[in-house]
């Protein structure tokens, strides 16, 4: 059967669409799923139908927070935080010197800056415990701030080296002319220029930082130090699982990341493009 050159078109662009669809519903329905059930009475979780609530409810939420919820939030912001400002400071210089610099071997470096980053994390889990064990920082901050920095620097200096290689050498060249120590021509000229690649890097790291699971579980002990996924993974007891508490800690957590990224998305856009065109 043959059709006509509009027939064709016209399916060409309805199967583009619906697998659009398709895509869109995948990464957006299992999030829209547990808003759902975040709101739906408790007597409604394990029942299909109603689809929606037939009342709307925040008793999960109420819930959520008469456990100490928000010392988990206060945790995991501060180790994200750390880890970002740490991974933007000692990354910073590091991709200066491998995007600036004449110097051999640079691509051997950062091949293997990202074979680094490819190691699963349950492959050194067991020897960076007993490294944490050892060096008595279990169930503090440092023992989940550093191993974050050490998975998050490869990105770091593959995004600010591509940056920094694309500055033109003549504005460092006229900052040293001016007087600049090569210090201040990094800090006054070429870092403020590199300022979209420094923010995609930091809220691509706080990301990856935020919803990291496996180390905080396995480094952590106690309320003092555990992270919100942690947070989210002790809510389940022996006998009884709190699907909408769960849901609603989900939400709780997961909302702050979208409106990061929606607000800042043309930031984030452009810094990654920057990069990939440019390196």
């Amino acid at each position: 059967m043959r059709f006509s050159r509009n027939t064709q078109d016209w399916l060409s662009r309805g199967a583009f669409y619906f697998l659009v669809f398709l895509i869109v519903l995948g990464c957006v329905g299992p999030f829209a799923w547990q808003i759902i059930t975040s709101i739906k009475p408790a007597r409604e979780l394990t029942t299909l139908p109603p689809l929606l609530p037939s009342q709307v409810t925040v008793e999960h939420y109420i819930r959520v927070f008469e456990r100490p919820f928000g010392k988990y939030i206060m945790n995991s912001v501060i180790v994200a935080s750390a880890t970002t400002v740490f991974c933007l400071v000692v990354g910073s210089f590091a991709a200066y010197a491998l995007g600036r610099l004449r110097m051999k071997g640079k691509m051997i470096i950062l091949s293997m800056v990202l074979a680094v980053s490819m190691f699963p994390e349950i492959a050194i889990v067991s020897p960076l415990y007993i490294v944490m064990r050892n060096l008595r920082l279990l169930n503090t901050y440092p023992a989940l701030i550093l191993p974050y920095t050490t998975f998050a620097m490869p990105l770091t200096l593959w995004i600010l080296t591509s940056f920094f290689r694309e500055i033109p050498a003549e504005l460092e060249e006229a900052a040293k002319i001016d007087g600049c120590s090569p210090l201040q021509a990094f800090w006054k000229v070429i870092l403020p220029i590199a300022a979209p690649g420094m923010f995609t890097t930091a809220i691509l790291v706080f990301i990856a930082a935020w919803n990291e699971f496996l180390f905080a579980l396995t480094f952590t002990k106690t309320i003092q130090a555990q992270t919100i996924p942690v947070g989210i993974a002790m809510l389940p007891t022996m006998y009884h699982v709190p699907w909408g508490s769960i849901a609603a800690a989900s939400v709780i957590v997961t909302i702050p990341l979208i409106i990061l990224v929606l607000v800042f998305q043309r930031r984030i856009i452009s810094g990654l493009t920057a990069g990939a065109v440019k390196g």
